[in-house]
């Protein structure tokens, strides 16, 4: 990943006066972050940003003229700039992040709850304003002459997804059939979208998705990926049991482990990686409880959450395929599986969904 200009230029877009106050003092105290700017709404956000030209801008949900997601739809559309969400911890609140990580935001953060949280969330803000910065808004480069370590991209406009009324509904898992196990971070829930939406709806495999997010977030991300896929998807539940074309999202703040083989439990076991959700837990749990029937596909995050649980995958023989550089927003995760030499399949995002159904479908008796 190519290290942004410092320092990183960031205007604030919030309707509370307060909230500016805030953002603004906390991301200016830090040396590598310049405040150049700041919106009461998204309007006021739209007519300053091609003046001031921020590396980044941080958007409030909830705005009175033209909300966080409206305002976002038009920057991705007009002046394409790396976007960190500030959301509320409500439903609507959750179910409005959620779109805006499918229409191009980077990541967002949680609004403090209790006026104790503002440190915390604040340093969370400053991490995700600085793994935006490095973030390229742009069409993808296909030439063969593209430097060894291009800045990931995202592209700058966001089709929406459509609905998907006709399902072919979960069926019984058996054993031998495969498991497929898909993890990701920063940029996953649109990765996801793409990945899931091309899966067929008579997959032959039970679907296990593991995304770094926090709590109160993950039901309406599994919601909105079961109204834009044709397999079923829901937010994980202890005792769940695994179905072909059923994908088990991972809720928030709690890790998933595979449990004899038809099930899945959930737990709150010490972090690993700082997150929880963690894909190393799930891939580990999904290899020993499967062995080679698993295929485990890491996409776009940053660190290494993932390789761990690949090398667990492979020595019990599965399989393993990582998103391609390409279109990776954050390539951490697949790099470092693909680094560790247990990558066997590396593509891009739009030829994922392909890829994994030909995997559980050419090897349902051992992948």
């Amino acid at each position: 990943m190519v290290a942004p200009q410092l320092p990183i230029r960031v205007m604030v877009v919030d309707d509370s006066a307060f909230m500016r106050y805030t953002v603004t003092r906390h991301l200016d105290a830090d040396p590598d972050i310049t405040v150049v700017g700041s919106a009461r709404d998204g309007l006021e956000a739209l007519a300053k940003i091609p003046a001031l030209r921020p590396d980044v801008v941080t958007l409030d949900v909830e705005m009175p003229r033209l909300d966080g997601l409206a305002t976002l739809k038009r920057i991705m559309a007009e002046c394409p700039t790396p976007v960190v969400m500030l959301s509320s911890l409500t439903q609507r609140g959750a179910r409005t992040t959620v779109q805006a990580l499918m229409r191009g935001a980077v990541d967002f953060v949680a609004k403090p709850a209790v006026s104790g949280d503002t440190e915390a969330v604040m340093a969370e803000l400053i991490s995700k304003v600085k793994l935006a910065a490095n973030v390229r808004h742009g069409a993808r480069d296909s030439s063969p002459e593209r430097p060894h370590t291009p800045p990931p991209v995202i592209e700058p406009v966001v089709a929406e997804a459509s609905i998907v009324l006709d399902k072919p509904g979960p069926r019984p898992f058996h054993l031998g059939d495969p498991v497929l196990v898909i993890g990701a971070s920063t940029g996953g829930p649109r990765a996801l979208q793409r990945v899931l939406s091309d899966l067929p709806g008579d997959l032959p495999a039970a679907v296990v998705v593991v995304q770094h997010m926090p709590a109160g977030f993950t039901r309406s991300l599994a919601q909105r990926l079961n109204e834009t896929c044709a397999i079923s998807v829901q937010e994980a539940a202890s005792g769940d049991r695994l179905a072909c074309g059923l994908a088990l999202l991972a809720p928030g703040d709690y890790h998933l482990r595979f449990e004899g083989r038809h099930q899945v439990v959930l737990d709150q076991g010490p972090r690993r990686h700082h997150v929880r959700p963690a894909v190393d837990i799930t891939m580990e749990s999904a290899a020993r409880q499967h062995g080679a029937h698993v295929v485990g596909a890491v996409l776009t995050g940053m660190g290494s959450d993932g390789t761990a649980g690949c090398r667990a995958i492979k020595e019990a023989g599965g399989c393993v395929a990582a998103e391609a550089e390409s279109t990776s927003v954050v390539f951490g995760m697949p790099r470092s599986v693909i680094e560790a030499g247990l990558a066997d399949h590396v593509v891009p995002l739009d030829e994922m969904g392909a890829l994994l159904t030909s995997l559980v479908t050419d090897g349902r008796s051992g992948v």
